[in-house]
């Protein structure tokens, strides 16, 4: 049998339905414990996960078997419900659809770490519309902006 070498590091981006300020930092961190829980089960390495209300960054090295869609649907899914049964949000929890997913090379995975990690000082200066935006020109993703997240300006 062949051995399978990968080092594949990932970073999705989504936000609540709406870009509603629903992640609170009353619950934050057990959501991002959470989710690094299911990386784990689903055999990814989690390697940052940090939100502000109105979205997430989560960033992991990836198991090569994965299907992107459907370990978003996953983790999407699986949170709004551990939200909901827990009780931590008394707003109906929901995500938005769509999602961004970069991807970087080994020599970056601490630049990024570290970004993740410093999200709440980086958005003092950055709105969450801005950062994506930059995200979209920085990978050279055509989108068209009709189907970006809905913004509140």
């Amino acid at each position: 049998m062949a051995n399978v070498f990968y080092q594949l590091s990932i970073q999705l981006v989504f936000s609540p339905k709406n870009r509603e300020a629903l992640i609170l930092p009353s619950f934050s961190d057990e959501l991002h414990k959470y989710i690094g829980g299911i990386l784990v089960n689903q055999k990814h390495k989690p390697l940052a996960i940090n939100s502000m209300p109105d979205h997430i960054h989560i960033f992991f090295g990836m198991h090569p078997n994965c299907l992107i869609p459907n370990l978003v649907r996953d983790i999407k899914s699986d949170t709004s419900l551990f939200i909901k049964q827990k009780k931590l949000s008394k707003h109906k929890f929901q995500w938005q659809e769509g999602y961004g997913v970069f991807s970087y090379s080994m020599s970056h995975r601490s630049n990024v770490i570290n970004y993740i990690d410093r999200q709440q000082i980086h958005h003092k200066k950055k709105t969450f519309k801005e950062e994506y935006l930059e995200f979209l020109k920085k990978f050279e993703v055509e989108f068209d902006e009709n189907y970006l997240f809905d913004f509140f300006d």
